[in-house]
């Protein structure tokens, strides 16, 4: 990650730019670095925060996207920030809803890209082969359409968390949460605009998944990008920041 990470109070994070506030959440496996195309493309017009989610900080008993969607909110207020745009990837996009539907008066829009929320084929409950280098390899390959994404630097990455016993846990509780906290019946009450930005070969939330979003969401919009799987924002990093630009011009410079 070139950006430097701020650690200030309790909380980590990196911020770029002046101007209207865009914060970005990481999913479940991502790091900040998934952000960067995103940060070098709006850092010169917005206010830019990513703010790193303590998944392996807060309390076991306590984890899950709803103590995630609380420790956003402090980061929040913390930061003194207003109104603001909410732009999240996987279980980012998911504390991003969770978020939305307790706060929407601090939130100016959303943008969700391959969200949880609804459903997700993640890792099936477990990682079964978890010693195994090639079975790491194969499951960070299944994130994107074109495996050659997932570089030797990620796949090291992954490997090396999930075969630290206390984040392994972690990360099942997480995956456990987000499965069990469906927002079928909260999305008709986030009436503020939203930007669906997903990859046509999504494998962990397929594009039915983007469909229903777009249905059960009231001010909605849904944009496809194509040959690309669950992170379009590291996979088709132009395409992404082109559909992000055209939403954000069209909601905050009415």
């Amino acid at each position: 990650m070139k950006y430097e990470v701020i650690e200030d109070n309790g909380f980590k994070y990196v911020e770029a730019g002046k101007g209207e506030t865009l914060v970005l959440l990481h999913g479940l496996m991502g790091e900040l670095s998934n952000w960067e195309p995103v940060i070098d493309h709006f850092k010169n017009h917005y206010h830019i925060l990513v703010p790193i989610l303590p998944l392996y900080e807060l309390p076991i008993l306590t984890l899950g996207v709803k103590s995630l969607s609380k420790y956003l909110h402090r980061f929040v207020k913390h930061k003194k920030l207003g109104q603001v745009v909410l732009i999240g990837n996987s279980l980012g996009g998911h504390i991003g809803l969770i978020f939305t539907a307790a706060h929407q008066e601090h939130v100016k829009a959303l943008v969700l890209t391959g969200s949880s929320g609804l459903y997700e084929n993640a890792f099936g409950g477990s990682f079964p082969r978890r010693e195994s280098y090639d079975y790491i390899k194969e499951k960070v390959e299944f994130t994107f359409y074109d495996p050659a994404t997932a570089t030797k630097e990620l796949v090291d990455e992954v490997f090396k968390t999930v075969n630290e016993r206390s984040k392994v846990i972690r990360i099942l509780a997480l995956a456990k949460s987000a499965i069990r906290h469906n927002m079928s019946k909260e999305l008709s009450r986030i009436t503020i605009p939203v930007s669906l930005i997903w990859g046509k070969q999504d494998k962990v939330t397929p594009p039915e998944v983007a469909d229903e979003f777009h249905q059960l969401l009231p001010n909605s919009e849904l944009n496809w990008v194509d040959l690309c799987g669950h992170a379009p924002m590291m996979e088709r990093p132009e395409i992404f920041n082109d559909y992000l630009e055209k939403f954000l011009n069209r909601i905050l410079l009415k």
